[in-house]
């Protein structure tokens, strides 16, 4: 229980850079609450007191904002950001080191009992305002746009945006990585490759961080044959792009 708490703290700690210390996250952040409270009340629910449950899961919603169903199921580190607005329904299932905005809606599509809501992955985003509709599957590592509505299953490391909700790009691993190194480096957040801009802006940004990094390279390389064939080439800082403050050692070449 300890140990889950403290991961708990530190997940918020990790993906929010306004939370300066512990005390602040477990004295001033509803999403934190949140999650503490639907701890509790998921274990009276799994235990029979399911009234006691409703009750206490209600009271966690007017203190928060925040709208959890006792019978969710939660992994760990799981982080919700500002919160306001955000409903998780009865038989959703939410893997480990997820992360929700605020408005986020993980809703059913039908009246029947059983399983209607949806299922989420290990490492899933889902951007404010973003409705995940029935009880479909979002797979590891995928990103939801802001305000997009997704009806249908995803394929792990898959960008979905837009009404009804479409594929925008899939998270290749190693690339992706690397983009986020050299956007990181540049001033430029690339986050989920389409939060804040449309498709092809994306698409167009992602390109040109791929030709930075593989020009990066190939200038390494060329000032290091260079050297060995007893070239004298003066070390110079290259400036950030826009001067944008990012405290990295500028390279080399």
């Amino acid at each position: 229980m300890w140990q889950q708490l403290k991961e708990d703290i530190r997940c918020v700690m990790e993906r929010d850079p306004a939370a300066r210390n512990a005390f602040e996250v477990v004295t001033c952040y509803p999403g934190f609450h949140a999650v503490l409270l639907h701890r509790m009340n998921h274990w009276l629910w799994q235990r029979g007191l399911r009234w006691l449950a409703r009750f206490l899961s209600l009271f966690a919603r007017w203190f928060t904002g925040i709208e959890i169903h006792p019978g969710a199921r939660i992994g760990r580190r799981f982080f919700i950001d500002h919160g306001m607005g955000v409903v998780i329904g009865e038989t959703a299932e939410i893997g480990d080191d997820c992360t929700l905005y605020h408005g986020v809606t993980l809703g059913g599509t039908s009246w029947e009992k059983g399983k209607r809501h949806p299922t989420l992955g290990n490492d899933v985003v889902i951007g404010a305002g973003a409705k995940i509709l029935g009880p479909l599957t979002l797979g590891d590592g995928c990103r939801v746009g802001s305000n997009a509505v997704v009806l249908k299953n995803v394929p792990p490391g898959v960008t979905m945006v837009g009404v009804p909700a479409r594929p925008a790009g899939v998270r290749d691993g190693e690339r992706q990585t690397q983009r986020e190194a050299t956007a990181r480096k540049i001033g430029f957040d690339a986050y989920g490759e389409t939060q804040n801009m449309a498709d092809p802006v994306a698409k167009a940004i992602n390109a040109i961080l791929d030709h930075i990094h593989s020009t990066d390279q190939r200038l390494e390389e060329m000032c290091g044959a260079v050297r060995k064939l007893g070239g004298n080439i003066k070390e110079v800082e290259i400036p950030d792009l826009g001067d944008c403050g990012i405290e990295d050692e500028p390279p080399r070449h």
